[in-house]
């Protein structure tokens, strides 16, 4: 991917440790929740609700992803995962916190909660559930490592003057860079394809158990002798083995057994491509302002991009823009001869986000800001470590944005 910023990078080590990556949510009233702060609902500047279904917390973690981390609170309360909800993602080597919810629990039963590396920052009653997006942005604190060229950290950061290709991360395209290709068949309709992609592509494979049950998975398209050697941890391929040991010729309803968000991820995996592809484009065209017409968004009362308030960009407007790259759906009203091209080169059109078969994988489509802001960027240097502090708007990556500044040394 292209960067933005032409100068030498700095280079480093980061996420040594869960300690050295620190995120602190920024929640939708404007308010950071910091690590190892109490909180209330007042202190947030929410409604206290006297009664309610669901108990809102501030959850603290390290070295847990957070969907598993859900999981683990809601076995503790008996209940599912589906239960549980939460505003956004966090990284799982770090120390995070993020606003979260659990249907049919009383916030007093937190009291003396105790999970290993999970913490609960305050819980109060609430009338609806937490959802994904209810949040601004993440302030991020980060320690470089082992690092070099220092000085050139600076020289970028002024560079940038503010703001960085908002770009997909990789891990959206999977450990095995897989889930672009597993999409594409998805969206054209061939299932069968899909999912021995899923099953058996072995090209960025770096687990020999695994690597050895795909390929041979591959060579016998045995799939219940393939129960008996894929490894126990491989969960989600041994899902759909077991579907199709015993319907060996149904691939739809094998891609069906994976759970929904997993499939999805395949299907926003091609969108999120297209989009990097554009952004990437844009870059070594050296468009990165607004043109007259395009898809603009303002910003929110905290500098960030407001998606909820679009328009077309006028030279004439004094306010501040932010300029939108499709996130490409069926219902995308008008694309560029970028996406066009792109969309060609994978033989997909518009349509074929109504997936026909599995109409649950339906994509609408989107926007998305192609460069986005940072703010409240801070550093401090001493014995060849760096601490660095910043925030990002809800959705992008500190690891992109880092990528700007600095080599990660592997």
């Amino acid at each position: 991917m292209l960067r933005l910023g032409k100068g030498k990078r700095a280079i480093g080590t980061i996420k040594s440790s869960a300690d050295d990556f620190r995120v602190e949510e920024i929640t939708n009233t404007g308010h950071i929740l910091e690590i190892g702060k109490q909180y209330t609902p007042e202190l947030l500047g929410f409604n206290t609700q006297q009664e309610g279904k669901f108990a809102i917390f501030v959850m603290q973690k390290k070295d847990w992803n957070t969907a598993q981390a859900l999981k683990t609170i809601a076995r503790k309360f008996r209940r599912g995962i589906k239960s549980t909800s939460f505003a956004g993602t966090k990284d799982r080597t770090s120390i995070s916190t993020q606003l979260c919810g659990i249907f049919g629990v009383k916030p007093e039963q937190f009291n003396g909660f105790h999970v290993k590396d999970i913490t609960i920052n305050g819980a109060w009653t609430g009338s609806e559930k937490i959802r994904m997006g209810d949040l601004i942005g993440n302030r991020f604190g980060i320690t470089v490592r082992d690092l070099e060229y220092y000085e050139n950290i600076k020289s970028i950061i002024n560079e940038l003057d503010g703001f960085f290709p908002n770009y997909f991360g990789e891990q959206r395209f999977g450990n095995r860079k897989t889930n672009v290709d597993i999409g594409v068949s998805i969206l054209k309709g061939d299932f069968k394809k899909a999912a021995l992609n899923f099953l058996t592509e072995t090209q960025n494979e770096t687990n020999e158990d695994s690597k050895a049950a795909r390929e041979r998975l591959a060579n016998e398209l045995d799939f219940n002798e393939a129960m008996k050697y894929f490894p126990e941890y491989l969960k989600y391929e041994r899902m759909m083995l077991e579907y199709l040991a015993k319907y060996p010729d149904n691939y739809a309803n094998a891609i069906r057994k994976l759970p929904r968000s997993i499939s999805l991820m395949f299907i926003h995996s091609v969108e999120d491509y297209i989009f990097n592809k554009e952004l990437e484009e844009r870059i070594s065209n050296k468009e990165t302002e607004p043109k007259s017409g395009e898809n603009i968004c303002y910003e929110n009362s905290y500098g960030f991009p407001d998606i909820s308030k679009t328009g077309k960009f006028d030279e004439n407007d004094n306010k501040k823009a932010f300029t939108l790259g499709n996130i490409i759906g069926f219902d995308t009203e008008s694309i560029t001869e970028i996406e066009q091209r792109i969309l060609e080169e994978l033989g997909l059109t518009l349509e074929s986000f109504k997936v026909k078969g599995l109409n649950e994988l339906n994509s609408k489509g989107t926007y998305r800001t192609l460069f986005a802001p940072f703010k409240d960027f801070s550093h401090k240097y001493e014995e060849n470590t760096c601490e660095m502090n910043f925030s990002l708007p809800a959705g992008s990556y500190a690891t992109v944005f880092l990528d700007e500044i600095l080599e990660n040394k592997t």
